[in-house]
């Protein structure tokens, strides 16, 4: 399933936005688009185009709804904020799952430097079994079925994606500004991404709220899809 999932909405809900994560394709949103207890518009978009944050969020601004709630996870949290930041007049509120304002660490980009330079005189095939693991809490890192999943969503995306999302500069410019109301959401067994990093989100952003779901790992929208639809729909309905 690509591109937008559309369903008839009545006029008081406006649509929503989620950008997947890194080497995530739109299908990640499956299952919670599943779960939903009210039937809502909803675009789902991958970060297959752009080779810096800011192009990434103007590709996907470009398609947007004119006024939306956007949700961004792991990487795709990095775009949401570049984009609400940018287009502040666009996005209604923003929810953002299981990302950071933090950069890569040098041994972080060293070792994806490592990765694409194996990849590169191989056919790609997907991410590899380690990097996938370590994404889903304990009792599902024997899960085949989410593990295979995961790869096949990286591999359709393909090596040239890996290429421009692995050089990425994560950093957040220093002007960086968030204006819209904002829901943090962390998972309490991500071995990813800490809760010290959503904190500092939350203290970066005004009006930020933070909440934590339990039992999952990184991959909360695989993980707890019908919980994380539920927090993303009971928050936006209070705003």
């Amino acid at each position: 399933m690509n591109g937008c999932i559309a369903i008839m909405v009545t006029k008081e809900l406006l649509p929503w936005v989620c950008i997947s994560g890194f080497m995530l394709d739109e299908t990640l949103w499956d299952d919670v688009l599943a779960t939903l207890a009210v039937p809502q518009s909803v675009k789902c978009v991958s970060l297959a185009n752009g080779d810096s944050i800011d192009a990434m969020a103007d590709d996907i601004a470009a398609s947007a709804p004119e006024r939306f709630v956007l949700v961004g996870f792991s990487l795709g949290g990095y775009v949401a904020r570049a984009l609400a930041a940018k287009y502040p007049q666009r996005v209604a509120a923003l929810v953002l799952i299981a990302t950071s304002l933090r950069e890569d660490t040098p041994e972080q980009r060293a070792a994806k430097l490592n990765t694409l330079q194996i990849q590169q005189h191989l056919h790609f095939r997907g991410l590899g079994h380690k990097a996938i693991v370590q994404t889903l809490r304990p009792d599902n890192q024997n899960n085949q079925v989410l593990i295979t999943r995961i790869r096949r969503m990286s591999e359709r995306l393909g090596f040239d994606v890996l290429s421009r999302q692995s050089l990425l500069n994560r950093a957040t410019p220093v002007d960086q500004k968030i204006s819209c109301p904002t829901l943090i959401i962390a998972a309490a067994q991500d071995q990813m991404r800490s809760l010290d990093e959503a904190q500092e989100l939350q203290e970066f952003i005004p009006q930020a709220t933070l909440k934590i779901i339990e039992n999952s790992g990184h991959m909360l929208p695989l993980e707890q899809p019908e919980l994380l639809a539920e927090t993303i729909s009971s928050w936006v309905q209070q705003l």
